[in-house]
């Protein structure tokens, strides 16, 4: 895998985030986890993008959709990070992936013929977590 660190503007919110992603060709990437400013970047999606005057790239185009679910909750601070990560590790174990941004975001991508539902696993726990629909 070529992963490269590639700098993105994301025109509608006006910031940059800063990526690890694979290089497929010149201009042409796939994600390797989640861009928390864009919610189209996710897990295994892939893009195309162009070099702007700051010489930053701009996302022209998503030429193949993510192959997992993703969903985004916000954590709450009455559970101790290690709850949230035995949910992680699950998943993980089963194709999945699992990320948290600023400490209490959680994007979690969950493999289209994951055997459990996520949510009623997140009740049984009883983590409490929001999901963030946009």
């Amino acid at each position: 895998m070529n992963e490269v660190k590639i700098e993105v503007y994301h025109n509608k919110e006006k910031v940059t985030t800063t990526l690890y992603v694979e290089q497929l060709s010149e201009n042409k990437f796939r994600m390797i986890d989640n861009d928390f400013c864009n919610a189209k970047l996710t897990l295994g999606t892939e893009f195309e993008t162009k070099i702007n005057e700051e010489q930053k790239h701009e996302v022209i185009k998503i030429t193949k959709e993510s192959e997992f679910i993703t969903c985004r909750y916000r954590l709450t601070p009455n559970h101790k990070e290690s709850d949230y990560r035995m949910l992680g590790k699950e998943l993980t174990k089963r194709g999945g992936f699992w990320q948290v941004d600023l400490g209490s975001i959680a994007t979690v991508n969950i493999p289209k013929d994951f055997e459990f539902d996520i949510d009623q696993v997140i009740k049984e726990l009883d983590l409490k977590m929001v999901e963030i629909t946009e």
